[in-house]
């Protein structure tokens, strides 16, 4: 790994480590719009071996258990596994294990699993085709690769006012991708489309804010930059006012086959 890819990687750790107990709790992760139609991707098979790469909490892991025989979850940071752990025993689901990992370098064999999904994962990583490449080497011909993640606009300005406030709000934030851009990259490294959707959703725009650790020093610039949208913005657009205000964003969901 290089210096750089090193560093990002302790302050994905840092920030994580931070946010453990409040995106577990934040109901953004358990809307019908990000929870549930991401867990309908995965084809029921009670013998099915699935990972969770870059799992955070668990809580696909944990949704999905009823649908396949056994999923592991890997994280790099340690108290989010130790936060999935503790929530997996609470649950008392015994086909569900986690531990600790990179998405972008996967301890395990070629082809040795029926499936791999990540949510929430790619805009954090530099160079996200690191993330499908692993997902892909560790599923077996025919096995699924499921992919979901908030996206940003085709519109450049758009897309630069977005990752301003995202950067200044999680300082682990590296880019959003667009659906499209999100397809190219299976498209690179083999993977066949199977299904793709893309799915507005709606979170409460403080619960947001404060679950970033950059909004400690950052909240009054996040909010000068929100008043300054361009006019192509569709992805990343707030509505309502004082406590009521809403962000609405885009839920881009891919699965692929493995050839």
């Amino acid at each position: 790994m290089s210096e750089a890819a090193d560093a990002h990687s302790a302050q994905v750790r840092d920030e994580f480590a931070y946010q453990a107990d409040s995106f577990a709790r934040s109901p953004t992760m358990s809307l019908a719009e990000t929870l549930d139609v991401l867990v309908d991707l995965v084809p029921e098979d009670a013998g099915a071996r699935w990972i969770e790469v870059a799992c955070g909490p668990g809580l696909i892991a944990r949704a999905m258990a009823p649908r396949v025989g056994s999923v592991v979850g890997l994280d790099l940071t340690p108290a989010m596994i130790e936060k999935a752990r503790a929530d997996v025993a609470a649950a008392r689901v015994e086909n569900v294990s986690f531990e600790l990992g990179d998405a972008t370098a996967i301890d395990l064999p070629d082809d040795s699993l029926d499936g791999a999904i990540t949510r929430f994962s790619l805009h954090h990583i530099p160079g996200p085709v690191r993330v499908l490449e692993e997902m892909r080497r560790v599923v077996r011909p025919g096995g699924y690769v499921v992919v979901a993640d908030h996206v940003t606009d085709d519109d450049g300005a758009a897309a630069a006012w977005h990752e301003e406030i995202e950067r200044l709000r999680d300082p682990s934030h590296w880019a959003c991708l667009t659906p499209a851009r999100i397809a190219e990259l299976a498209g690179r490294v083999g993977l066949e489309p199977d299904a793709e959707e893309v799915v507005p959703f709606a979170i409460d725009y403080g619960e947001w804010l404060n679950r970033g650790s950059g909004s400690l020093v950052s909240e009054d610039l996040i909010e000068r930059l929100l008043g300054e949208a361009p006019a192509t913005v569709e992805s990343f657009l707030l509505s309502g006012a004082g406590d009521e205000r809403r962000l609405n964003l885009r839920n881009s969901l891919h699965r692929w086959r493995v050839p």
